[in-house]
Parts: structure tokens; C-alpha cells; sequence
């Protein structure tokens, strides 16, 4: 263990290591300050570019990037009262009447101070764990990481969303999406629709860009405005945001408890802790009065949690293979490509490398926090270009990095697709956190199956281990059950949401209008009829090769035929299945403009690459978007032009990549610049 420590520390010392962790900080910190996007579309940004790098330099840029993201939504949440991302929501509460009242510097202070405390500690506690639970993890066969991979998905379809039957079967679509390709044991192929692409299954890169970069980014485009509408001085206050966060050193050390604990439970992760430690501070507080108002204790408490979250998240993560959110499921699909096994190899020859993620992750939350206490201003200034103008470079670069995935014209095909499926699983509440880990957990549990199939037979179930976890699957369904049975009776009767944070009533739902019904309960039927292909496709399959996809699939069409039929109730009862966030955008956007019209700009992207190559569509796109949405004049368009293609070429030269042709290559040929 010594000798794992001391490779470590030698490791993470190393200027190529601490260059690549910078260059992960500065990644994390814009991705965090963009609404929307997260760690999922971060991390999915930057896998491609792991393609050939040495481990070390690798996880260095791909931790520095997730210990940031929350310190980097702050300045949202704080100066403008928007949410960076779902971990940031509660800082809202009382960060934006701060920033109104002239104490912006404040807040910010004490959030990136206490952002700081909450990284390390969390950091510090994966290290710690890694020792306390190695003699544990050694005991641990096929049979106990099969189990436990199950009580993953288990935990994570139950506690994903509102509603316990759209959250396993986000879940258990994304398990159908991960059996694309060869069957692991058997090598049969499965669902690919006799498309060669398919063959190799579905790259994690598409689906994490699909379901989440695009329809955040759609959602942002269709808005058509700056991020902030109006300024907030920063005031002064920096010193006493620190003294406030030293002064209030024991709310961040439970803070930052709760964080690393709710962050190891899969499901969890970033959507609740903030307002878990938030109402927990409250309820605590002798003084209630001032939260909501400008407390800076509601600054501290879920700036500690959602830092020390992602040390939480790590330890299922490395040591069980079972991702402790959407991001670390990305994160480990990256360890892959690195030659990295997650599992017990993690304490033992590799125990050098869980040591190393760990101490980036405490030096990545030091170094991003320094940066945002001295860029504050000029960070937060940039608030203020219209997004629009952002737009198309990250339309490019999250194409660009599709296309890295197997340099195929098809990824980018499959990732409009993938887009139009994010989009609407985001618009009917369908938890796409859950479709991605359910995605990422397919392959392994196939492996864990078939290797104690082969060992030790059916009687693996009778294993001491196997039979204790079973009992936490049914505990955690249980559990999980009866918080969204109470959630749904507040729904129906008008009791508070304490759930989300929110100190008012909600109006009971009245059930839906037929029309309002219409798009859900269509959407439910496709997925039914997509469980039902993966049924009879299955039937044709051996054994080893059709049992994991055949009981996902009749499961989930138990799951999906009984929310259709709760749907079809005309009573109160049955508009809990649907999603009311659905229905008021069915009813109409907040500026008359359709998510569907911004996704368009995507579809005209791949279009024209198909046609005419991906440079000269870049080049089209970009300037027909900038002159048509975001209003430039035309030689800045020119400009940016020239820029975004200037940057492009510049990559594809450094990466050697030649960019997908399109027809008009097959007829003339092109000088290489615009190949």
C-alpha cells in the first residue's frame, strides 16, 4: 500500500500531470458556468481526446474537469439566480438575495471556500474507504458484482425522477441500448438492425452528447438570449465570505458528510443532496428566519454537498463498477478506453491509480477554486453574451467529438437521432440519468452473469453474499416505493413538495385534457413496441446470448403496459403518470419558440456533412446560423467563420483525422483543407 501511495504522489507531481489536470479545471469551469450541460456532457466532450494518452495524464484532465463543474455553476446560481446545473438549485435560494442586496462577493466567497473543503473532504474519504473496504471487496466473486450491479440499476430506476415506473424504464431502455451489438458471451449479434455500425454496438460518447448536450443546448438556443438579463454588483465581502465558511466549519463538515454518502448511492447523486443539506440546515438552524432571504448558511450547506458528492460518487464507481451518477458512468466507459478495470483490481494492482484519482480530485477542488476567487469579474461579465453567439462552437465541437468516437458518418447520424430521443425523454420525465447508467451496466452484468453461470451454475443464488444483496434490492425498491407513494399523494391532494425545496403549496393536478395526454401516452406506446422488438428478437438467441435482453425486456413491458393503463384513467389517480413539466411546454414555450426548431440546426448540420462534407457544412452551418438567429453583421460572421473552420482544420491536422466526405466528394475532388 506504501508503494501505491509513494507511485501516486510521484505521479501526480509530474508538470505533464498537473498541465492535463489544468486543462480538465478550465474545461470543467465553462462547462459548469453553461445552464444546462453538467458533468455528463463535459465528460463526453472530453473522452475522445483520451484516445492515446498515457493513464496518469488521462485521468488527470478527466477528474480535473468533474471536481469543478459544481464550483463553476455558482456563478450562475449566485449573480443571476438561474441553476448551473440540478446540483446548484438550492445555492439559489439564498445566493441570488445576497448577490440583490450588494453581497454578491460574499456569497461567491463562501461558496468557493466552502466548494474547496467539500472537494477535499470528500478526496479524502475515498482514500480512507479504499483502506477500510479492500478486505471486503477481495471476498467478492461474479456472483456478489452481478448482484451488485443489479441493486444499482435497482437503486437507480426507483430514486431517478418522479415517478418509479419512468425511472426503471429509462433505465431498462438504456439496458436495451447497452445489448446493441455482440452478445458478450456467446458474440451473437443483437438488435443491430443488420447495420454494420451496429455490429460494435452504440458508442457511450453519442449516447452521453445525445441525451444531454443537445437537448440543453436546444433548449438554450430556443430562448434566443443572454444567460443573465439584468447585472448584479459584486459588492465587496470577500474576506467575510471565507470567515463565514470557517466560522460555520461544523455545518461543512456535515455538509460534506451527507454529500459523500448520498453520492455513493446510485441514483442520488447531484438532483437531491443540495436540498437535502439545504432543508436539513434549515430544520437545524435555530434562527429560520433569514433562509430564503440571504442566509449565507444556505450558500455554504449545498456548495459543501455537491463538491464532496463526487468523491462520494467515486467509490461504487472504482471499487464495485457501479456508477454513482450519470457522469461517472461516462467517466467509467473512459477508464475502459484506458485499459482501467473497475472492481476489486482497484485495491489491488491498480490501487495506485484509485490514489491518484483520489488526490486530483482534492488538488483539481484547491486549484478550481483559486481560479474562480481570482477570475470572478471577469468570469461573471461573461454572463452576458447572448447565447447564440456560443452556439455554434459547441455545436461544432460536440460533433467534432462524436465523429471522434469511430470517425464515421453514421455517428454523427446516431447522435440527431440519440438528440431527438434526449429531447424527448426530457420532455415527458423520463430520467435520462437513469437511461445512462442503465446503459453503462448492461455490458457488465451480462459478464457477471455469464462467468457465475459458468462457475458455479444457478447455484450462485444461494451464495451467502448474493442472498444479502437480494435483501438490499428488495429494501431499496421498498424504500424507494414508499417516498414516491408520499410524493404522489402531496401531488394529489396539494401538500407540500418538500422533495424539491419548495417552501409554498402546489395546487392539486387536476388529470390531464385528452390532447394533453396525446404526445405522453404516445411516447409510452413506442417504447413499448421497442420492449416488445427486443422481446421476439431475443426469442431466436442461445441461452447465454438472449437472457439478459429477453427478462429486460418482458420486465419492462410489465412496467410500461401499467403506466399506459394508469395513463388512460381519466381521474386523478392516473395524472400522476404523467409529467406536468410536459404539459405546460405542450402548452406552449416561455417565448413562442419550439425546442424542435432549435434541434433543426442539428439536422441541418448532419444533412449538409452528409452532402457535402463535414468543413464546407461547418462553414455553411455557422454562417447561416449566426446571420439568421443570433443577427451578427457580416463580416463578424466572416470572421467567426473563419475562426471555427481555422480552429477545425487545425485539430483534424493535429489529430491526423480526415472528416467525414459527403456525396459531392464523390463527384469532385476536393483540395484536403476542405476534405
Amino acid at each position: 500500500m506504501l508503494e501505491a501511495m509513494q507511485s501516486a504522489l510521484t505521479g501526480l507531481l509530474q508538470i505533464q500531470h498537473l498541465s492535463y489536470m489544468l486543462l480538465g479545471v478550465l474545461v470543467g469551469l465553462m462547462i459548469g458556468f453553461l445552464p444546462g450541460l453538467g458533468g455528463i456532457s463535459g465528460m463526453s466532450l472530453l473522452i475522445p481526446f483520451v484516445y492515446g494518452m498515457d493513464q496518469v495524464s488521462a485521468i488527470a484532465m478527466l477528474i480535473g474537469m468533474i471536481a469543478v463543474i459544481p464550483t463553476g455553476d455558482t456563478f450562475t446560481s449566485i449573480l443571476m439566480g438561474i441553476p448551473g446545473s440540478s446540483a446548484s438549485q438550492a445555492t439559489v435560494m439564498d445566493g441570488f438575495p445576497l448577490a440583490k442586496k450588494g453581497q454578491a462577493a460574499r456569497a461567491l466567497s463562501a461558496a468557493f471556500s466552502a466548494s474547496m473543503l467539500g472537494g477535499i473532504f470528500g478526496a479524502l474519504l475515498l482514500s480512507v474507504f479504499v483502506i477500510v473496504a479492500k478486505p471486503i471487496i477481495l471476498t467478492f466473486t461474479s456472483a456478489e458484482l452481478f448482484m451488485l450491479a443489479l441493486l444499482g440499476l435497482s437503486m437507480v430506476g426507483v430514486l431517478s425522477g418522479n415517478s418509479i415506473v419512468r425511472g426503471v424504464g429509462a433505465c431498462g431502455l438504456g439496458a436495451m441500448f447497452g445489448a446493441i451489438g455482440a452478445a458478450p458471451a456467446t458474440g451473437e449479434n443483437r438488435f443491430d438492425l443488420d447495420i454494420a455500425y451496429l455490429a460494435d454496438g452504440v458508442p457511450l460518447v453519442v449516447i452521453g452528447l445525445g441525451l444531454f448536450a443537445i437537448p440543453e443546448l436546444a433548449d438554450l438556443i430556443r430562448r434566443h438570449r443572454p444567460i443573465a438579463t439584468e447585472r448584479n454588483e459584486m459588492g465587496s465581502g470577500w474576506g467575510q465570505g471565507i470567515r463565514d465558511t470557517l466560522k460555520h466549519w461544523g455545518l461543512v463538515l456535515r455538509s460534506s458528510s451527507i454529500g459523500t454518502i448520498v453520492g455513493a448511492l446510485p441514483g442520488l447523486g447531484g438532483s437531491v443532496v443540495d436540498w437535502i443539506t439545504y432543508g436539513i440546515t434549515v430544520q437545524s438552524a435555530k434562527d429560520k428566519s433569514q433562509f430564503g432571504k440571504g442566509d449565507i448558511r444556505g450558500v455554504i450547506a449545498p456548495e459543501s454537498a455537491n463538491n464532496a458528492l463526487q468523491g462520494g460518487a467515486l467509490m461504487p464507481t472504482l471499487l464495485f463498477g457501479i456508477p454513482g451518477s450519470g457522469s461517472m458512468a461516462v467517466f467509467m466507459g473512459g477508464m475502459v478506453l484506458l485499459g482501467i478495470q473497475s472492481g476489486p483490481n482497484m485495491v489491488t494492482t491498480d490501487l495506485n491509480v484509485t490514489y491518484t484519482i483520489a488526490w486530483t480530485l482534492a488538488l483539481a477542488s484547491i486549484l478550481g477554486s483559486l481560479i474562480c476567487f481570482f477570475f470572478a469579474h471577469p468570469i461573471s461579465r461573461l454572463t452576458f453574451i447572448p447565447f447564440n453567439l456560443v452556439a455554434p462552437f459547441m455545436v461544432m465541437i460536440i460533433c467534432f467529438a462524436a465523429f471522434q468516437t469511430r470517425r464515421n458518418l453514421m455517428d454523427l447520424l446516431l447522435l440527431v437521432l440519440i438528440g431527438v430521443l434526449g429531447i424527448l425523454l426530457r420532455r415527458f420525465g423520463w430520467s435520462r440519468p437513469a437511461f445512462l447508467i442503465g446503459f453503462v451496466l448492461a455490458e457488465p452484468i451480462e459478464n457477471y452473469l455469464y462467468q457465475a453461470l459458468q462457475f458455479n451454475g444457478w447455484a450462485f443464488l444461494t451464495r451467502p453474499g448474493v442472498l444479502v444483496i437480494a435483501a438490499l434490492i428488495v429494501i431499496s425498491v421498498w424504500a424507494g416505493t414508499r417516498v414516491k407513494t408520499g410524493e404522489s399523494a402531496a401531488l394529489l391532494t396539494g401538500a407540500p413538495d418538500e422533495t424539491q425545496g419548495q417552501a409554498a403549496e402546489r395546487p392539486s393536478q387536476a388529470p390531464p385534457s385528452s390532447a394533453e395526454r396525446a404526445p405522453q401516452l404516445l411516447f409510452a406506446f413506442l417504447l413499448l413496441a421497442i420492449f416488445v422488438y427486443g422481446a421476439v428478437s431475443s426469442y431466436d438467441l442461445s441461452f447465454l446470448g438472449a437472457v439478459f435482453p429477453m427478462s429486460t425486456s418482458l420486465l419492462m413491458i410489465a412496467f410500461v403496459s401499467y403506466a399506459i393503463w394508469k395513463m388512460t384513467r381519466p381521474d386523478a389517480a392516473g395524472a400522476v403518470f404523467f409529467d406536468q413539466v410536459a404539459i405546460d411546454r405542450a402548452a406552449g414555450d416561455d417565448d413562442g419558440q419550439s425546442v424542435w426548431r432549435s434541434a433543426f440546426w442539428f439536422v441541418l448540420m448532419f444533412g449538409l456533412t452528409a452532402l457535402l462534407g463535414f468543413i464546407l457544412a461547418l462553414a455553411i452551418f455557422v454562417f447561416a446560423f449566426l446571420r439568421s438567429r443570433a443577427e451578427l453583421s457580416l463580416i463578424k460572421t466572416l470572421i467567426y467563420c473563419a475562426v471555427c473552420v481555422g480552429f477545425m482544420m487545425y485539430l483534424g491536422h493535429m489529430l491526423t483525422l480526415d472528416f467525414p466526405a459527403g456525396l459531392l466528394q464523390r463527384w469532385v475532388e476536393l483540395p484536403w483543407p476542405l476534405r
